[in-house]
């Protein structure tokens, strides 16, 4: 558990110190997360030990929106004055959301039809 921890931890820090170092306009963990990612599909797939560790951390994942909710409570006046851009902020990125991933979806399903259809059969 301790060396799947590090490795986390490890990846995120280069995600750090890259964006730092390039005075990147992503987050850190973000980048470290993408590199993780990349490392694990070079590695085919995460170990068991890591599996397991991630297992244990999404178990406990709601112990980190404590940090948010203590911010809400912390800034409740700034919230109360500010409601509307944020309402519209929070709608607006919903549903770009939603449309990207709609388009996204469509794309890779006519992508698959495409490719079963040059292939001569049809796909699962």
């Amino acid at each position: 558990m301790i060396a799947a921890l590090t490795l986390l931890l490890v990846f995120q820090l280069a995600g750090e110190v890259i964006t730092r170092a390039l005075d990147l306009p992503i987050p850190g963990p973000v980048l470290g997360m993408g590199l993780f990612f990349g490392y694990l599909m070079l590695r085919g797939g995460p170990s068991e030990d890591l599996r397991k560790t991630a297992g244990g951390l999404l178990q406990h994942l709601s112990l980190l929106f404590i940090p948010a909710g203590t911010g809400i409570v912390l800034y409740g006046e700034l919230i109360a004055a500010e409601w509307l851009p944020i309402v519209a902020a929070l709608v607006g990125s919903t549903a770009l959301a939603i449309v990207v991933t709609a388009l996204v979806l469509n794309a890779l399903v006519k992508r698959r039809r495409t490719g079963a259809d040059s292939e001569g059969g049809a796909r699962p």
